[in-house]
Formats: C-alpha cells, structure tokens, sequence
C-alpha cells in the first residue's frame, strides 16, 4: 500500500470518526429535551392513538392527553420522564 493509500484511510476514518460523535451527540441532545412548537407544547408520537400530537404539559410534567387507565399512557409518561419519548 502506498503512502497516499494510508494518508487516503486516515482521512476517511477521521471523517467517518466525526460524523460518529456528531451523530451521537444529536441523539443525546434529541432525547434529553423534546421537541416543541411555537406555543411551547411537546412533539411526541403518541403509542395510544398512533400519531404524532403536540401536547401540553401539566405542572407535573404529564401530557394534556394522559389517561392513567391506559397502559401506553403510563408508557409514554415515564419515557418523557427518562427523556427518551420519540418526537417529531
């Protein structure tokens, strides 16, 4: 292999490298705060109905749509409370 083909490799794998951590740190970022819209409510994508809804939050941090004799409900609460609610 010649010296270019090596300094060729190099690159390539700094390249694939940052494009790694930059994709882990969006994930991270994506999962800790939730998207919102303009009035200030949460993007997430509902197990119960399957859609995407946007949803107010109560001071405890519940969704407007919360239904607690529903277990998808109580599903999506505590992945909003971990952080890891998938949104849109």
């Amino acid at each position: 292999m010649s010296e270019d083909d090596e300094g060729f490799i190099d690159r390539l794998a700094r390249t694939a490298g940052r494009r790694y951590a930059e994709t882990v740190t969006a994930y991270r970022d994506g999962r800790r705060d939730p998207s919102r819209d303009d009035a200030g409510r949460v993007r997430i994508v509902c197990r119960r109905h399957a859609e995407k809804r946007a949803a107010a939050l109560d001071e405890a941090g519940k969704p407007a749509c919360f239904d607690a004799d529903h277990p998808a409900c109580e599903g999506c609460l505590e992945d909003l409370r971990d952080g890891q609610i998938e949104t849109w």
